[in-house]
């Protein structure tokens, strides 16, 4: 691939992660022609079963990250992602309220897993496709679970590590991502207008007790916006296609579709680092760059 090819690689930390943050960004981009890779950090095989419907299948359970796999594959031809890398590492499973104790977690888990051994894996994918955006979570992992933090601070450290040219040569030539966006998905403006919405529409809403709850004395720091309106309904799609891990009758699909592309029609990102100097807002994850458009 020549580096002037537009490939935005996004990181995340388990099958169904994509389909429930920036789904829409990736549909768009990959239907205007961009290259748009996922990359999985873990087998997902701690995740619960949340779908009623497939409560009582012991093949599921049994066969839980196997099955997962399959979810993924489906969501992301939805998606038209035609890049996907695995790289398997253990589920940490959730743990609540999280504080950075690896001890309450399996000694093989993501989250324990030596950096060294992570860098092994990621750093060759990043330098044989040579993504110009690499698109992660935030320090505190978008929400605190173990995966999602070790997702950030391994994609940061992969990042830095493929730019290296002494770290791993045998792994071809050092690649500098130029721009390393978070995700952005939950925010307060974004709940906050579609909880409105709902109210005047009498829609119940899954949003109304996050709100009440949000801790609104820490900044967001939105950057860049991608409107998605055409794509809200494929990220449910994708989202569906995750059967073990939502229920298709739960409150999250109570808000249509169309309110949403009305109401909220962007995904949001922070540009948390950039080699290029960018007019911000941004509506595009390669404003600024050099690189050949579709």
């Amino acid at each position: 691939m020549r580096a002037s090819e537009p490939h935005v690689m996004f990181l995340h930390a388990h099958p169904d992660d994509e389909s429930s943050k920036g789904a829409g960004t990736m549909a768009r981009y990959a239907k205007e022609g961009y290259r748009v890779s996922v990359l999985t950090f873990t087998d997902g095989g701690q995740g619960e079963i949340l779908n009623p419907a497939m409560a009582d299948e012991p093949d599921v359970l049994e066969n839980l990250v196997e099955v997962r796999k399959g979810e993924l594959a489906e969501a992301l031809r939805l998606l038209g992602v035609t890049d996907h890398f695995d790289i398997g590492f253990p589920d940490s499973g959730y743990v609540k309220d999280f504080d950075g104790d690896g001890s309450v977690l399996t000694d093989d888990c993501f989250y324990n897993v030596p950096m060294a051994d992570v860098l092994e894996r990621v750093v060759p994918i990043i330098r044989r496709t040579r993504p110009q955006v690499l698109v992660t979570y935030d320090e505190r992992g978008g929400y605190p679970h173990p995966d999602h933090i070790r997702t950030h601070t391994a994609t940061m450290a992969a990042w830095r590590a493929a730019a290296d040219p002494s770290f791993m040569p045998e792994a071809g030539p050092a690649w500098r991502a130029s721009k390393v966006y978070y995700q952005m998905t939950f925010t307060y403006r974004r709940l906050t207008m579609l909880q409105a919405e709902c109210e005047v529409r009498g829609i119940e809403s899954p949003f109304r007790e996050w709100i009440d709850g949000w801790d609104t004395s820490r900044a967001e720091r939105i950057t860049t916006s991608i409107d998605v309106s055409e794509y809200v309904g494929l990220r449910g799609q994708a989202l569906r296609a995750h059967r073990t891990q939502v229920d298709p009758t739960g409150n999250w699909f109570k808000v249509p579709d169309d309110l949403v592309a009305e109401i909220y029609p962007w995904e949001d990102f922070r540009l948390a680092h950039s080699e290029v100097a960018t007019d911000k807002p941004e509506d595009d994850l390669f404003a600024g760059l050099s690189v050949t458009r579709p």
